[in-house]
């Protein structure tokens, strides 16, 4: 059997769906600034999504680990729960004293995931827990402002 028409055919399709791909481009020159347009928003998405976000986290987990001091009680990355007996900043090694015979380990700061002493906690709870704080105030603030109008209402209804 002789398969060259169907070549043929499609070379033909082939260049004519080229060509016509050219003449749309020169004819529309908008394409490609849409285009381009789309893919400055997609990759401004992706930092603003994921970047930004994990740099975040990357700084105050360096902050974290640069704040320690001796005696915050700390977990490594490998779930040891220790307190920090020594801080060496040249060689960036915590030295901490783990359970009731008192094992002492050296780690690198880079393997702390957490600093577990109360006043180096996280404060965004605390954030949130202002804000709850002052909605609740609010609302009360309203309720008793409320009362007030009552109250001025009546006394100003009784004396007519």
């Amino acid at each position: 059997m002789n398969f060259t028409f169907f070549d043929n055919s499609a070379a033909a399709s082939a260049a004519t769906q080229a060509s016509q791909a050219t003449q749309n481009a020169q004819t529309n020159p908008w394409q490609w600034v849409i285009t381009i347009g789309i893919w400055v928003v997609v990759i401004g998405a992706a930092y603003f999504l994921f970047i930004r976000p994990q740099k975040k986290r990357q700084k105050a987990e360096e902050e974290l680990r640069n704040s320690i001091e001796i005696g915050d009680d700390i977990t490594t990355i490998g779930g040891i729960v220790g307190r920090v007996i020594a801080v060496k900043d040249d060689d960036d090694t915590v030295v901490i004293e783990t359970g009731s015979d008192r094992n002492r380990m050296r780690f690198k700061k880079w393997a702390i995931a957490s600093v577990d002493t109360p006043d180096k906690q996280p404060k965004k709870d605390e954030k949130k827990d202002d804000k709850k704080n002052g909605q609740a105030e609010d609302k009360k603030d309203k309720k008793e402002k409320n009362a007030e109008n009552e109250a001025e209402k009546k006394t100003a209804h009784e004396d007519k």
